[in-house]
């Protein structure tokens, strides 16, 4: 409610300030040149970031320097979920389309994008079954070697739809009954997270068909403490964390899936201080320093995508926290217009909007996530905002802000300057 406040209050001042800094009525605008095709600069920086929107059903792709827009994907219905393979310059993005917007004859594709001109290549079509939930985590997955796509399908009965994006072909659909999402294992085997909190395991052969699949036994209780979906891929190492804090690893580098022993994120003083993991993007990993990032925030119990206020810092290696980060707001906009008080005021009036979030806003981030160079960025978003808050990953300090990126901001991703 503080945050609704806050916004509500902000924004009649907001409309004051856009308007004031429209261009005057007859002002010459040069006439752009349709049709041009730019390139983005090669190879990608690492300092580039992806920001989903699940209103203007797109992902943009922002400068977290220099605070720039540099291109879009738009994407069909629902949140888009990108994927980057580290072997070829493209982008495979799942979607759904409807012959009339919301309704009419459905189609689902694999669309095949440039990675350089964000411009589309071409498309496989799959059954359309795919599932289009706000939150897209474990919705599809890229093989190891970046051969097959796997998009879970849910109609009440789950699947995968299986494609190889070298041939660009559907090869198969894969039924895992009773078990959901998809997740990565290897360069021809994914896994799915079943109701008992056991994993349901395909390999697939070279052709994209499935030879064999085995259950393993349950790595969590799904009744006591279940897990999240919104695990983070470390190294060999998949890491899920429970809504009680407990970090659950699974180990997909030997012939049979491993679970090593779980460990606690959140102490039992944290807890008793209310301290809980939290947001639709709660953890980030930086796989050079063996660093995990996990959003919390202080809340009751079933307050997991509840926004966070801290993201604490852990040394997987030692398994104990090593640094707490204080969030800020991220920033706030309206339709995509920051709200921004005193920009064009002479100093010391023209940091008032800084001033401002800082001192009065709520941080209320939503998602994190942490780019993968030496000089690595944490970057956060609210869910309802399209402005970024940026930090120095390894000291915590806060940056700058960076926006807009959109209307909403529900997912990111980091995907160049490092790997598995």
């Amino acid at each position: 409610m503080r945050l609704t406040r806050f916004i509500i209050v902000l924004a009649g001042f907001a409309a004051c300030w856009l308007s004031k800094g429209a261009a005057p009525a007859g002002a010459d605008v040069p006439p752009e040149s349709v049709g041009q095709v730019a390139q983005l600069p090669q190879p990608p920086h690492a300092h580039w970031g992806w920001v989903s929107d699940l209103i203007l059903e797109r992902v943009a792709l922002i400068d977290l320097d220099s605070g720039r827009f540099l291109g879009m994907i738009n994407g069909g219905y629902g949140t888009i979920g990108p994927l980057f393979p580290s072997r070829r310059s493209e982008i495979y993005v799942p979607a759904t389309y409807y012959s009339r917007r919301s309704h009419g004859e459905r189609t689902d594709t694999v669309e095949i994008y440039d990675a350089a001109k964000l411009s589309l290549l071409g498309e496989v079509v799959i059954p359309p079954r795919r599932a289009t939930n706000a939150v897209a985590f474990g919705h599809s997955a890229l093989s190891d070697d970046d051969r097959f796509v796997a998009v879970f399908n849910w109609t009440t009965g789950t699947s995968w739809s299986i494609v190889d994006v070298e041939h660009r072909t559907f090869t198969a659909e894969v039924l895992t009954p009773g078990c959901s999402l998809v997740y990565a294992a290897g360069a021809r085997r994914f896994f799915s997270i079943c109701g008992d909190g056991s994993l349901f395991v395909v390999t697939l052969d070279d052709d994209g068909h499935e030879v064999s699949q085995t259950r393993t036994q349950p790595f969590f209780d799904p009744r006591r403490d279940p897990v999240t979906e919104k695990a983070v891929r470390y190294g060999n190492l998949w890491l899920f964390v429970s809504f009680e804090g407990q970090l659950h690893a699974v180990d997909v580098s030997a012939a049979e899936i491993r679970f090593p022993e779980p460990w606690a994120l959140i102490s039992d003083a944290d807890r008793a201080a209310s301290w809980r993991i939290g947001g639709i993007q709660h953890l980030a990993v930086h796989q050079r320093s063996g660093r995990l990032y996990s959003l919390v925030h202080r809340g009751g119990a079933d307050s997991h995508k509840d926004a966070g206020e801290e993201v604490w810092v852990y040394d997987l290696a030692a398994r104990q926290r090593v640094q707490r980060v204080k969030l800020r707001s991220p920033g706030l906009t309206i339709y995509g217009f920051p709200i921004e008080f005193g920009k064009t005021w002479a100093w010391p009036f023209s940091r008032m909007s800084d001033w401002m979030l800082n001192t009065f806003a709520p941080a209320y981030v939503s998602a994190i996530e942490v780019t993968q160079d030496d000089a690595a960025l944490l970057f956060t978003v609210s869910q309802f905002s399209g402005s970024v808050g940026v930090y120095d990953a390894m000291s915590g300090s806060f940056l700058r802000r960076v926006g807009p990126t959109g209307w909403t901001s529900d997912t990111l991703v980091a995907p160049w300057g490092g790997g598995r």
